[in-house]
C-alpha cells in the first residue's frame, strides 16, 4: 500500500488502457480495490466467526438466525436515511466515521469474546451494530466510485468492486474457518478490525471532491423525501428497480439452500462450492466489457437471468461435485453480469447530488428482496422439498423476463450522472 502516498496529488487521468482490467491501471482505483477487498474478507471472517460462536453459545435455531438475519435488519432500518446523509455531507468524512464505527464494534467483539463475556444477547447487539455500520456505510461508499476511476471504465470499475466481493466470499469463509479452528472467534473478530485499516488509509490520504459538513434531521427527512418524490416520478428509476426486484426475489433461493445442497460433501465442499462461484463472478467481469460491446444492457441481464435461472434449476439435479461446482461457477459468471448492469444503472440513473439516496433504494430492493426471496424459498423447501422450490425459483426467474420489455435499463455506455433525467 506504499503507492497511497501520492493519493492527494493523483488526478483521474484518461487512462492508456481499457477493458475488464483497465481500472486495474489506475493508482486511485487499484488502491482502493486492494484495500476493500481486504475489508470484504475480513467481513465474511467475521461473519462465519459470529454464527459459529453463536452455535457455542446456545443451540436455539432463532438465536442463529437472528445473527443471519442482522444485516437485512440494519438494511431496513437505516438505508434510506443513509442514502440521504451521504447526499448531504462530506462522503469521505462519513465514510472515515462508518469504517472507524465497525472496526470499534468487531475489536469489542474480539475482546469480549478473548475474555469469555460474551452473551448471546450481547453478541447480537454488537452484530447488529457492525451491520448498522456496514449499511451507513454503503450508499456513500458506492458513490465515491466516479471519483476514484475514469469515465471510460466507470462500467468495468463497478464490475470489479463486485467482482472484488465475490473474491472475498470465496476466500474469507475458509480463511475464517482456519482461524476460528487454531485460535476461535475472538481472533477472527480482532483480524476483521485490523482489515479495515487498509481502508481507512486510503481515504485519509485521499482527497476527493469536498463536500458539505453539516447535517440536521430536518434536512436528512426533507432530502429524503425530496429523494423518494424524485425517484418516482423517473421511468429511468423505476425500470431499475422493478428490474432488481424482479431479479433479487427469484435470486435468493440458489445462495440460500446452497448449504442443503453441500451437505452430503460436507463444510469443506460447502466451502469450495462458494469458492467455485466467487471464481465465476471473477471470470464474468473480465467478460462483461466485451459483453457490453456487443449486446445492450437490457440484453445483457435477460440472458445472463436465463442462464442463472437455468443454474439455479439444475443445481439440484447433480448429484456429483464436479458437475454442482461447475454449476456454480457458471452461476457466479452470470450474477455478476446482473448484479454490476443493474449497480451501474443504479448510479446513472439521478443526477449526482441523489447518487447515494438512488443507491440506498437500490440496496433496500436489492437486499430486501433477496432476504425475503431466501425466506420464502427456504419455507416453500420446507414442505415440497429443496429441488422443487429451487425449481419454483427458476420458473419465477424467467416469468419475470418479460418486465424488460416495459422496464428498460438505459442503452449505451453508461456514464456517472450530472445533469437532471426524466
Amino acid at each position: 500500500m506504499a503507492e497511497l502516498s501520492s493519493l492527494p496529488q493523483l488526478p483521474i487521468a484518461p487512462p492508456q488502457r481499457r477493458g475488464a482490467l483497465g481500472p486495474l491501471h489506475e493508482p486511485l482505483f487499484r488502491a482502493l480495490w486492494v484495500a476493500s477487498v481486504i475489508s470484504y474478507t475480513g467481513t465474511w471472517m467475521q461473519n462465519v466467526g459470529a454464527a459459529w460462536l453463536m452455535t457455542s453459545l446456545t443451540m436455539s435455531p432463532l438465536m442463529v438466525g437472528l445473527v443471519q438475519a442482522a444485516g437485512s435488519i440494519a438494511v431496513f432500518l437505516v438505508v434510506l436515511p443513509a442514502g440521504a446523509i451521504a447526499d448531504m455531507v462530506d462522503r469521505r468524512k462519513l465514510l472515515l466515521f462508518t469504517q472507524t464505527w465497525m472496526v470499534l464494534a468487531a475489536v469489542a467483539l474480539g475482546v469480549l469474546t478473548l475474555a469469555g463475556r460474551t452473551t448471546p444477547t450481547l453478541l447480537l447487539l454488537l452484530t447488529l451494530l457492525m451491520g448498522l455500520g456496514a449499511v451507513l456505510n454503503d450508499p456513500a461508499w458506492q458513490a465515491i466510485t466516479p471519483e476514484t476511476v475514469s469515465q471510460q471504465n466507470f462500467a468495468a470499475g463497478v464490475a470489479l468492486n463486485s467482482a472484488g466481493y465475490n473474491v472475498a466470499r470465496a476466500i474469507g469463509p475458509a480463511l475464517g474457518g482456519l482461524v476460528i479452528a487454531a485460535a476461535g472467534s475472538g481472533i477472527a473478530f480482532l483480524l476483521n478490525a485490523g482489515s479495515f485499516f487498509g481502508v481507512i488509509y486510503f481515504l485519509y490520504r485521499w482527497r476527493g471532491a469536498a463536500g458539505r459538513t453539516s447535517f440536521q434531521t430536518g434536512h436528512m427527512m426533507r432530502a429524503m423525501f425530496e429523494g423518494v418524490h424524485h425517484m418516482r416520478d423517473s421511468q429511468r428509476v423505476k425500470a431499475v428497480l422493478v428490474r432488481t426486484a424482479v431479479f433479487s426475489v427469484g435470486a435468493g433461493a440458489l445462495p440460500a439452500l446452497l448449504p442443503l445442497l453441500a451437505h452430503p460433501f460436507g463444510s469443506q465442499g460447502y466451502g469450495l462450492l462458494l469458492g467455485f462461484f466467487g471464481t465465476g463472478a471473477l471470470a464474468g467481469a473480465t467478460l462483461m466489457p466485451a459483453l457490453r460491446h456487443r449486446i445492450s444492457s437490457d440484453s445483457l441481464v435477460s440472458l445472463s437471468t436465463a442462464v442463472f435461472a437455468f443454474t439455479t434449476f439444475a443445481a439440484p439435479q447433480w448429484c456429483t461435485f464436479p458437475l454442482l461446482s461447475l454449476t456454480m461457477f457458471i452461476a457466479g459468471v452470470a450474477w455478476i453480469q446482473i448484479v454490476a448492469s443493474l449497480n451501474v444503472a443504479a448510479q446513472t440513473m439521478c443526477p449526482s447530488h441523489m447518487r447515494a439516496r438512488a443507491i440506498s433504494m437500490y440496496l433496500l430492493v436489492l437486499q430486501g428482496g433477496l432476504a425475503g426471496g431466501a425466506t420464502l424459498w427456504g419455507a416453500i423447501a420446507e414442505r415440497v422439498g429443496t429441488p422443487r422450490s429451487l425449481s419454483f425459483a427458476a420458473l419465477g426467474l424467467l416469468v419475470g423476463l418479460p418486465a424488460a420489455a416495459w422496464f428498460k435499463l438505459h442503452p449505451g455506455d453508461l456514464q456517472p450522472t450530472t445533469a437532471g433525467m426524466d
